[in-house]
């Protein structure tokens, strides 16, 4: 049995094409979300195959996967495009779901937030796909899947693929090479000029949003979220919401002009 990164609270394994996660308070939820996409053909995303005592058991994503810096194939365009594209899918398939889910009366890892459009993936991230070559074939880790408005998504989404990021590792290209990505993530997705228009800040809301939550969490003792404060996580968070606001401006001009 193998032991994947990634897992928050404890170990993720996988033998052959399953995969044991540890159970959260909210899986269960994540697991009729993960019943649904199957139902809707988004075979994408992982499949919910069972419990087992204290872990559940989904099925494992083939491709190859990536994280920060964006080096190769999953900085290439295409990439990017096959991302935004299964983004969209993700979002129009969750949505007649949400039309007859009682938000309320389910655990989420993150709270709803209205007007619920669909049900987001949370931290669809270069780090949470795989590829075949050059393009994105599936997505994994939908804990974080909470009901929210599109924009919600879309932007933690093209802050982290453009990446609007300043670290020196997880930071590529300039200002107006991010902006490029974004339009080109914008316009595979299929955004609204609406939702162009308050990208820029929906991203600064998101951002803050993470960085209440790691607050939150490392308040409650969760050893996991203070370790990562610890090694300046949040801080490059808050440098980001930093560069994002002074950058605001020209990203709206960006994006909502061809």
């Amino acid at each position: 049995m193998e032991e994947l990164s990634g897992g928050r609270e404890s170990a993720i394994y996988r033998d052959g094409e399953v995969v044991y996660r540890p159970l959260q308070p909210w899986s269960s939820t994540i697991h009729l979300v993960l019943k649904h996409l199957e139902q809707a053909n988004v075979d994408e995303s992982p499949k919910f195959l069972g419990v087992n005592q204290d872990q559940e058991i989904l099925s494992f994503v083939e491709g190859n996967t990536y994280n920060y810096p964006l080096i190769g194939a999953i900085a290439t365009n295409t990439a990017l495009m096959s991302a935004a594209k299964l983004l969209r899918k993700i979002h129009d398939s969750t949505a007649s779901l949400l039309a007859r889910l009682d938000v309320n009366a389910h655990r989420w890892m993150l709270d709803p937030r209205e007007p619920f459009e669909v049900i987001c993936h949370g931290d669809f991230t270069p780090y949470n796909v795989a590829l075949l070559e050059d393009t994105v074939v599936g997505v994994f880790d939908f804990d974080t899947a909470h009901p929210a408005p599109r924009i919600w998504d879309l932007a933690y989404s093209i802050y982290s693929w453009a990446p609007f990021k300043t670290d020196s590792n997880d930071k590529l290209g300039t200002i107006s090479e991010q902006e490029v990505r974004a339009k080109l993530f914008c316009d595979s997705y299929g955004a609204t000029e609406l939702e162009r228009e308050q990208l820029a800040d929906a991203m600064i809301q998101r951002l803050q949003a993470l960085v209440s939550f790691m607050r939150s969490e490392a308040g409650k003792g969760n050893e996991s979220f203070a370790e990562n404060i610890e090694k300046g996580h949040l801080q490059a968070y808050l440098n980001d919401i930093k560069y994002i606001t002074e950058n605001k401006q020209k990203i709206r001009y960006a994006l909502c002009n061809t």
